[in-house]
């Protein structure tokens, strides 16, 4: 059988890696607490639960690709209280499932020969890329200067060729937080040489210390540029898949005119559902709170085993140098023997090397847990 030669060529996803590690480990009898994957694992809040409960219906359909006006309403409401920035729900918002399909699917949509993504990074957009066709331009993001890309350094030629930019901030692996300078930087490539500025902000509601991140959507002109952002992290609903895209029209046009052709609209009730999430802003205080507290219970611990921060507050994750130079998958290998999964920094690119990911999603009780078994 003749399969995709890029299939073939990216090996295995590093995250079904780690879930074949943690396998073993337990079948060798060790009990885990699971920093690996940052998969929300807080409660739903009950009045999402229920909302999605009313809208199930009696007779299915098939929703739209250009979604509920409901829902983009709903988004735009959100937008405008938390940004400050006006959209058009009619002609400026897409709501998507979740934002890995949109993240995945993006290169097809514009034109250009390469694709830019940060190292280290999510390597969904580089994948995405990939399959589509694409050259992928890696941009090496700057650890003593907060872990932000240099656009300046771009070649021009290296510009000219690109269809679009990868930034996510706040940023994941790193929890670093870009300035609006740095947006509004890349949005004036973006128009100077023509490709799209996508900016993920999957994780704008985290953050962990400090001021609310900026969005894209707060920039003087947005031509050219589209954000990105889901409930899974904001409102801990991962298995909702219910997020959205939103930005210039003309990309918000052509996403209503592609997406037909892929099937990825969210479920009508899981949309109405997802109306009740974006207008609550209560219980996003309240699960900021919860990652603080775990946060708070194991950096210490973390520290006192040698781990160093090297990233930022934007997201929770926890961004560390290995102890005394390790090796980050051999670290996470030696970590997995006392129960603790984190995720190799080399899981996310070249950039990721000498680091580890915790991404704070186990329990109070299992993060206190995991920081009595890092001491020595």
């Amino acid at each position: 059988m003749r399969l995709n030669p890029v299939l073939e060529a990216l090996g295995t996803y590093p995250f079904v890696r780690l879930d074949e590690a943690k396998a073993a480990a337990v079948a060798r009898g060790i009990e885990l607490i699971d920093f690996g994957i940052g998969e929300p694992r807080e409660e739903t809040p009950a009045f999402i639960r229920t909302a999605l409960r009313e809208a199930l219906p009696e007779v299915s359909t098939y929703p739209k690709a250009d979604g509920l006006p409901v829902l983009r309403e709903a988004i735009a409401r959100w937008v405008a209280r938390r940004f400050g920035a006006s959209l058009d729900p009619a002609t400026q918002v897409v709501p998507t499932l979740g934002s890995k399909e949109a993240v995945f699917h993006m290169a097809e949509l514009v034109g250009g020969e390469a694709v830019a993504v940060t190292t280290p990074g999510y390597p969904v957009g580089a994948r995405g890329a990939l399959f589509s066709g694409r050259e992928v331009v890696e941009l090496p993001l700057d650890a003593a200067g907060g872990w932000l890309p240099g656009l300046g350094a771009i070649p021009a030629s290296t510009l000219s060729r690109l269809g679009l930019l990868w930034l996510n901030f706040p940023n994941n692996p790193t929890g670093a937080v870009a300035p609006l300078e740095l947006l509004e930087q890349a949005a004036a490539l973006a128009r100077e040489h023509d490709f799209v500025l996508a900016c993920d902000e999957a994780y704008s509601e985290i953050w962990l210390a400090g001021d609310a991140p900026v969005s894209g959507l707060q920039l003087s002109d947005i031509t050219n540029v589209v954000v990105l952002n889901t409930l899974s992290k904001r409102s801990s609903m991962p298995g909702y898949r219910s997020g959205f895209i939103a930005g210039d029209p003309r990309l918000i046009a052509a996403l209503k005119k592609y997406r037909p052709n892929v099937g990825v609209a969210p479920q009508e009730f899981v949309q109405l559902a997802s109306v009740a999430a974006w207008d609550d802003e209560a219980h996003v205080d309240e699960v900021r709170a919860r990652y603080r507290e775990k946060r708070d219970l194991l950096w210490p611990a973390l520290q006192d085993a040698g781990f160093a921060n090297a990233g930022g507050d934007g997201t929770f994750f926890l961004w560390c140098q290995t102890p005394d130079g390790e090796d980050e998958e051999a670290c996470a290998v030696r970590l997995l023997e006392h129960g603790i999964v984190c995720s190799p920094g080399s899981f996310f690119g070249p950039g990721g090397a000498g680091h580890v990911r915790f991404a704070l999603v186990p329990t109070p009780e299992a993060c206190a847990a995991a920081a009595r078994r890092l001491k020595p």
